[in-house]
C-alpha cells in the first residue's frame, strides 16, 4: 500500500520564520546525517522519513558525504521521495551541502567553485530531484578566496539549482565576511548550521548576535551532544552506542565530571517533565535567534519522543540558572 500522509501533519508542529526571508522552518528538523546509508535498513530510514512528516516536520537535511558510504544517505532518500514524497515536493525543504571530503583529487573538497558546482549537480543526480531548497557551503576553506565560494553559491541560486543558499560551521567573524559578500551578490544568505547544544556554546560568543543582527536564520546541529543530553549514558556506556564505538563520539567524552552533569540535568528534566533529550531540545529551542534544531533518529519512535519537547518550550529563571550550576560544575 503507497504512503498516504496524515491528514493531521500540520495540526501540532510549530514553524519559525527563517531569518528576515519568507520561508517558515519546523521547529524541529530532521537530519540524514546517521542512519540513511547504504549500511542501514532502507525499510527503517522509510518509516523515520513518514513519522517525521506525519508530525509537520517539512525540513529534511543532507549533506554529500552522509551514509556511510558517503553519497549513499542521497541516494536513499532519492529513492523514499520518489516512492513515497513524489505528491509532496512542494511541501518539503530539502536541503544538502558540499565542503568536506567527497571524492579524490584536488576538485573532491572545500569550497572551490569547480567542488561546488560539481557536487551539487551530483546530489541533484542521486536525489532525482531538478533543485534543493537550500545548499549550503559545509565549512570555511582557508585557502579558497571566500569571494570565490559565495560567487558559487550565488550562481548556484540564479540557476536554479537551489532556492537559498547558506553556511555551515562558519566562526562568527567568517560568517559575517560570508553574508556581507552573498549580499553585495544580491543572493542574500539564508541561514548557518553550527554545532550547539547545553555541551557546546561557541555559538554564544557572538554567532548568535552576528545572525540576528544580519537577518540570517540559524539551524544548530548536535543538540544532543552526539547522544550525551539523552538518557542513553545514565547506566553507563551501552553496547552498539556511539561511544563504544568511538566513532564521533568517544568514551573519554564521558568523564566522570560529565557523567555527573548529566545525571544531574536529568534529575531537573524530569521535574518538568520531560525526557533529558526533549528538555536539551527545548533548551536549544528557547532562543528566539534559533530557527530549527536539527534531530537524528535511528527509529521512528525516537521522532515522536523529540517531538514532545514542543510541549514545554518555556523554562523558570530558576530553571536556567539550575542548569548553568550545573554546567559549571
Amino acid at each position: 500500500m503507497s504512503y498516504q500522509p496524515s491528514s493531521t501533519r500540520y495540526d501540532l508542529m510549530k514553524y519559525r520564520r527563517c531569518g528576515n526571508s519568507g520561508l517558515k522552518l519546523p521547529a524541529l528538523s530532521l537530519g540524514l546525517w546517521h542512519n540513511f546509508g547504504y549500511i542501514d535498513v532502507i525499510e527503517n530510514s522509510r518509516r523515520i522519513l513518514h513519522t517525521a512528516f506525519d508530525n509537520g516536520v517539512t525540513h529534511f537535511d543532507l549533506a554529500n558525504n552522509y551514509g556511510p558510504p558517503p553519497g549513499s544517505a542521497e541516494e536513499n532518500f532519492g529513492r523514499i521521495l520518489r516512492d513515497d514524497f513524489r505528491a509532496c515536493r512542494d511541501e518539503l525543504i530539502i536541503s544538502t551541502k558540499a565542503g568536506y571530503t567527497m571524492w579524490e583529487g584536488p576538485y573532491g573538497d572545500w569550497g572551490s567553485r569547480k567542488y561546488l558546482i560539481s557536487s551539487l549537480d551530483q546530489s541533484l543526480k542521486r536525489m532525482g530531484l531538478e533543485y534543493v531548497d537550500i545548499f549550503y557551503h559545509h565549512r570555511p576553506d582557508p585557502e579558497t578566496p571566500l569571494e570565490e565560494t559565495m560567487q558559487a553559491l550565488d550562481y548556484i541560486v540564479r540557476s536554479g539549482k537551489a532556492l537559498y543558499a547558506g553556511i555551515s560551521n562558519y566562526p562568527a567573524e567568517k560568517a559575517k565576511e560570508a553574508i556581507a559578500v552573498l549580499k553585495k551578490l544580491g543572493t542574500p544568505c539564508l541561514i548557518h548550521q553550527p554545532k550547539y547544544s547545553m555541551f557546546e556554546r561557541w555559538i554564544e560568543g557572538g554567532l548568535l548576535n552576528v545572525l540576528d543582527e544580519e537577518g540570517v536564520g540559524c539551524i544548530p546541529f548536535s543538540p544532543l551532544a552526539q547522544g550525551m543530553l539523552t538518557n542513553k549514558y545514565l547506566d553507563g556506556i551501552p553496547a552498539g552506542s556511539r561511544a563504544s564505538r568511538g566513532v564521533f563520539l568517544k568514551e573519554s567524552d564521558l568523564s566522570e565530571k560529565r557523567l555527573t552533569q548529566i545525571y544531574k540535568l536529568n534529575e531537573l528534566a524530569l521535574q518538568r517533565d520531560q525526557s533529558l533529550a526533549q528538555m536539551a531540545l527545548a533548551w536549544v529551542l528557547k532562543d528566539p535567534r534559533v530557527t530549527s534544531v536539527l534531530i537524528g533518529a535511528s527509529k521512528p519512535q525516537q521522532v515522536t519522543d523529540s517531538l514532545k519537547c514542543l510541549e514545554n518550550l518555556t523554562f523558570s529563571e530558576d530553571e536556567l540558572n539550575s542548569i548553568e550550576r550545573i554546567l559549571k560544575h
